[in-house]
């Protein structure tokens, strides 16, 4: 890679274009932060393989930050290619690929279309901006016949985009369900190993750095929400928006559902769910909410910060991604990734597939989702009430699978706790039977409603 005209650097160039015999594949890379440096980084690092792989280096032209006075540990980069003008830096007209990574959504929109307006392909890890506004990417970009990758939008260093958007371009896939966000499950890991709370559990994942010190995004479902928006997108080659996606986050899970799910041979993970509705309209329904999952399901031992996505398509059968989903290095080796299939294409004078959305699905709300609930209810300790609650739930065609009495242990002057577990019934209807358990004299408190996934 060319990252300076330093002596070293005008070396490199000098060997790489001497065996290639071709003109760099000029980049600039617009953000300097975790990501940012870490793509740095290892552009400057693995530069002789990047260009046996390419066929041409790669020579960095400029590097858009927005605090010049920080200090960056960037060895082999040079200082003078570091600019604040990013917009100048996009409209420069010979770029050939622009990296993103600043995040967000202004400035990162108005830069990324620029640079493709300009003729240059993008590599960009910008779930938010993709999952809001993706469209008019995909439009510029096919205008400009140029590039617009992924891959570290969803999952990290985790190979997802691709091998939906090339990789199973020939089969049919039905599901799509991914841990997706590791704050999350760490959380929820640490909760049911330990036995914490939710509260103490976010305290300790942001001193040991797995959370932000404003974890909104990541325990309330952002995050997760803006990459079941892609991975539907994708999957079920529809434009799903992240307006479309249903959201719940985990602030509400109690070390009570918890011990819940471990009673039923469950564990609770934060999932972003994205299917086919089983109707004749075959809508695409993308929801992320906590939901209590078997253990034998092939997601229930992701642990820690690790995220996993899971596929299930007509031919392939089931299929499995796991690994690191966030970080600055898992994340560059994905942008990496990106960055040497565009330059290829590039030299090649080619462009990868682009956006798929041929089939036009319209998105489901979450009242069409069909699944079980597990709902767990404080209760007066009568004659009766039993028998009040369940037909309750058959007023609203809810069907129950199980029923189970437990004593309060948590200080409430409640008498009892009833834990019940339905069969399949629609969101709706469960929502309407929720509603109507909370008029009842004899319920003091629905005290949780989790969904009952992957059975």
């Amino acid at each position: 890679m060319v990252v300076g005209p330093s002596e070293g650097d005008e070396d490199v160039s000098m060997a790489a274009r001497s065996e290639t015999n071709e003109e760099p594949v000029k980049v600039a890379l617009l953000g300097c932060g975790t990501v940012g440096g870490a793509v740095a980084r290892l552009l400057s690092e693995q530069a002789d393989d990047l260009a046996a792989r390419i066929g041409r280096p790669l020579e960095v032209v400029g590097i858009a930050i927005r605090r010049p006075n920080r200090q960056r540990d960037l060895p082999g980069i040079d200082p003078s290619l570091f600019t604040t003008d990013a917009e100048a830096l996009v409209r420069r007209g010979d770029l050939d690929l622009v990296i993103e990574v600043i995040g967000g959504i202004e400035p990162a929109r108005s830069l990324i279309l620029t640079a493709l307006e300009n003729g240059a392909s993008v590599v960009t890890a910008n779930k938010a901006l993709l999952a809001e506004d993706g469209p008019t990417l995909y439009e510029a970009a096919d205008r400009a016949g140029v590039d617009l990758y992924y891959e570290a939008a969803v999952a990290g260093a985790i190979p997802i985009v691709r091998p939906l958007l090339e990789s199973l371009a020939g089969d049919e896939i039905t599901t799509v369900i991914g841990i997706v966000n590791g704050t999350t499950n760490f959380i929820l890991d640490k909760m049911a190993s330990a036995g914490s709370g939710f509260s103490e559990t976010l305290a300790e994942a942001q001193e040991l750095g797995y959370a932000e010190a404003d974890p909104t995004a990541d325990v309330e479902g952002f995050d997760a929400a803006a990459k079941a928006a892609i991975l539907s997108s994708l999957a079920f080659h529809s434009r799903i928006a992240l307006s479309d996606v249903h959201r719940e986050g985990i602030t509400e899970v109690s070390s009570s559902d918890i011990a819940s799910a471990r009673e039923m041979g469950c564990v609770v993970k934060l999932l972003a769910i994205c299917e086919l509705t089983d109707d004749p309209e075959a809508r695409v329904s993308a929801r992320v909410h906590p939901a209590m999952i078997p253990l034998g399901h092939p997601l229930a031992s992701v642990g820690g910060a690790f995220n996993a996505v899971y596929v299930e398509s007509r031919s392939a059968g089931q299929l499995m991604f796991y690994g690191p989903g966030a970080g600055g290095a898992p994340t560059a080796s994905a942008v990496l990734g990106d960055v040497v299939t565009v330059a290829r294409n590039r030299v090649r004078g080619a462009a990868g597939p682009g956006e798929s959305s041929y089939a036009e699905r319209a998105a489901a709300t979450i009242g069409d989702v069909v699944t079980r609930y597990h709902v767990s209810l404080e209760v007066s300790d009568a004659v009766g009430v039993l028998e009040t609650v369940a037909h309750c739930f058959a007023e609203h065609g809810v069907s129950l699978q199980t029923v189970r009495q437990a004593p309060v242990r948590d200080g409430s002057t409640e008498d009892a706790r009833l834990v019940l577990v339905t069969h399949d019934a629609p969101d709706a209807a469960l929502s309407a039977t929720v509603e109507a358990l909370r008029e009842l004299p004899e319920v003091a408190q629905v005290a949780s409603v989790m969904r009952v996934e992957g059975q």
